[in-house]
């Protein structure tokens, strides 16, 4: 027992990407800013190695940009990569949730239950709105049981949600956008794949319709 839970613990590389992501994305670190291994270290009281190869991964995600002899920067955010990221998002996503409906089993429907009962206690709090619009992609992808599609999508999720965060002060239309989440829940609870895959194109098509207006 004790071994089977060590194993569901993230390693220290792990964490450190996470929690590195998670400030890039939030734009606690800001677009444009140097990237300190040493603060880094001292912000999430890891080592050296952990921070190094969470910086690598994120490199490769386009969230950190290296120079040589200049250093390590937070990525710039370009608001016209919006629009190419919608070209992906809305041919996998509506894909993702299609499979979620056909292949979820009941440990996600569980999570499921859980994921609409949190939609009920949200209203007007947009650092948990925003939460909980991540914790359902997130969702959804993972019940599409198929890694390398919910590894991409999480990736332009990600993108998606930093530009997200920086038209956060102007967009009126986040309560009702994650409020949306109800109904694709409850058609890929009910396995219901078509409807899924449609409330899913709604939903990406009406987050980058929401972002254009308000940048």
């Amino acid at each position: 027992m004790a071994l089977a839970l060590l194993k569901d613990e993230p390693s220290f590389s792990e964490r450190a990407y996470r929690s590195i992501r998670r400030l890039i994305v939030t734009l606690a670190l800001e677009p444009g800013s140097v990237i300190s291994e040493s603060d880094l270290m001292a912000r999430l009281g890891l080592g050296r190695t952990p921070v190094r190869e969470a910086l690598r991964r994120l490199a490769n995600e386009r969230l950190v940009e290296v120079y040589p002899r200049r250093g390590m920067f937070v990525a710039g955010v370009d608001t016209r990569d919006l629009s190419a990221l919608f070209e992906i998002r809305e041919q996998l996503e509506p894909f993702a949730a299609h499979l979620a409906a056909t292949r979820r089993n009941a440990a996600d429907l569980a999570i499921i239950d859980q994921l609409l009962n949190d939609l009920d206690s949200v209203a007007g709090d947009a650092k948990r709105l925003i939460d909980l619009d991540q914790r359902t992609h997130e969702h959804v992808y993972r019940c599409s049981h198929n890694e390398f599609l919910a590894s991409t999508l999480d990736q332009h999720y990600m993108h998606a949600l930093r530009i997200w965060f920086l038209a956060l002060d102007r967009v009126t239309e986040l309560e009702q956008a994650v409020l949306e989440h109800r109904a694709l829940l409850e058609a890929i609870r009910d396995g219901d794949a078509l409807r899924s895959e449609e409330l899913m194109r709604q939903h990406v098509a009406g987050f980058e319709t929401s972002i254009h207006r308000n940048l």
